[in-house]
């Protein structure tokens, strides 16, 4: 992946100081959004694009960038993508989509239709958007905090345009978190769904040894880190975390290599947090079952189950798709309005898909994963957001 300097910028969300030096000062020319023309007819009955640009995973992640498209295309247009091209979803698909709690979320398509430009290096990131922007979108989304130089730029070029940002904060030159009127910016505790996780990981060990794979080693990703080695302390504080990072989050290849190696080192529950490289890290673990090992790994982002559902223990759920599609429905009813939002354990944001294969003591792990998250949510536990703030569950490498 190039390590361009929004990268650099990006890693603003435990550490805004590594961004000052990085800021290039963007010069404003505005060039207001054209709207979609009305039908001469029937002017309100027009349908509102929206436009999203995904990071370098792409579609087809099961992960990240699934989720947004899940949030733009399934719940807010009732589309799916197939041969290339958009069929309409039945109402059973999208019922299959909202686990949990979501299923009393009343989400249901708007009648937007949904334009995607996939990014292949970060230096499509700005102009995808302009050219978003440019085809009249009347909502430009950026996926993933590699986005926020880009989103940011293009947002301040053209104020009359709406934008959403996922992951990240809007940042100053002097590296402070700012807000644009045109910009609502949503990010989500990690931390949190990382905790739970965790938890429930050191319960299924038998090893009392387990594993975490991270993407890029940016602040971001240290969140899941931090969440997920606390949550392990929780339950079992002599329990012993491996801890490997790819330095991607598109290099498949290095995700096995990884999750191959935690395995080998005796980790039997492996949790990631590395994007496309997650993908890997499935594989790894699944290949290591099939060859008589007891593992079990964890996804991230979407629900993992289905690609490799005797391997997969369960996934932390960062709801990208909540947060796009309440963006999406928010635009169509006329109330979408600048600024930050941030998505925990208490707002839905975050959780852990269900648990479909079994292991001993699984009900009781279960309540105590519940207990912990009641704890998180009234405030009782406080989840540490870096490595640095843990006192128990020491990393090896």
């Amino acid at each position: 992946m190039a390590t361009s300097r929004p990268f650099l910028r990006l890693s603003l969300l435990s550490a805004l100081v590594l961004v000052s030096a990085c800021k290039k000062q963007e010069a404003a020319k505005p060039e207001g959004a054209p709207g979609n023309a009305p039908a001469a007819t029937a002017p309100k009955a027009k349908t509102l694009k929206v436009g999203l640009v995904t990071d370098v995973g792409g579609r087809g992640d099961h992960s990240f960038n699934d989720s947004a498209l899940r949030g733009l295309e399934l719940w807010g247009a009732g589309k799916k993508m197939e041969g290339g091209s958009y069929k309409d979803a039945t109402p059973d698909e999208l019922k299959e989509t909202l686990q949990q709690d979501l299923a009393t979320r009343g989400i249901a398509p708007v009648g937007v239709a949904p334009v995607v430009l996939q990014s292949k290096v970060a230096e499509d990131y700005e102009p995808n958007l302009q050219t978003l922007v440019d085809e009249g979108v009347s909502l430009s989304i950026g996926v993933g905090f590699m986005l926020e130089n880009a989103v940011e730029t293009v947002a301040k070029r053209n104020p009359d345009a709406k934008f959403l940002l996922i992951d990240s904060p809007l940042v100053s030159a002097d590296g402070k978190v700012y807000t644009l009127p045109n910009v609502r910016t949503v990010m989500y505790r990690e931390e949190q769904g990382s905790f739970l996780v965790g938890a429930l990981a050191a319960l299924a060990s038998k090893n009392d040894k387990v594993g975490f794979v991270g993407g890029m080693e940016v602040p971001l990703i240290k969140k899941f880190e931090a969440g997920f080695r606390a949550g392990v302390a929780a339950v079992k504080p002599q329990a012993t975390v491996l801890v490997n990072y790819t330095g991607t989050f598109d290099n498949v290849a290095a995700g096995k290599q990884v999750g191959q190696d935690l395995v080998n080192k005796g980790a039997d529950v492996v949790y990631h947090a590395a994007g496309s490289d997650g993908l890997g890290v499935i594989q790894a673990v699944k290949e290591a079952r099939a060859a008589g090992k007891q593992v079990f790994v964890i996804g991230v982002d979407s629900d993992q189950s289905h690609l490799a559902p005797e391997a997969v223990l369960t996934s932390m759920l960062k709801r990208v798709d909540l947060g796009v599609y309440e963006a999406v429905r928010d635009l169509s009813q006329g109330k979408l309005e600048g600024g930050d939002v941030t998505l925990g354990l208490k707002e839905g944001g975050v959780t852990y898909a269900p648990v479909r294969v079994d292991f001993p003591g699984k009900a009781e792990a279960l309540q105590k994963v519940e207990e912990l998250r009641a704890k998180v949510v009234s405030g009782e536990i406080q989840v540490p957001t870096h490595p640095s703030q843990l006192t128990a569950a020491p990393a090896k490498p």
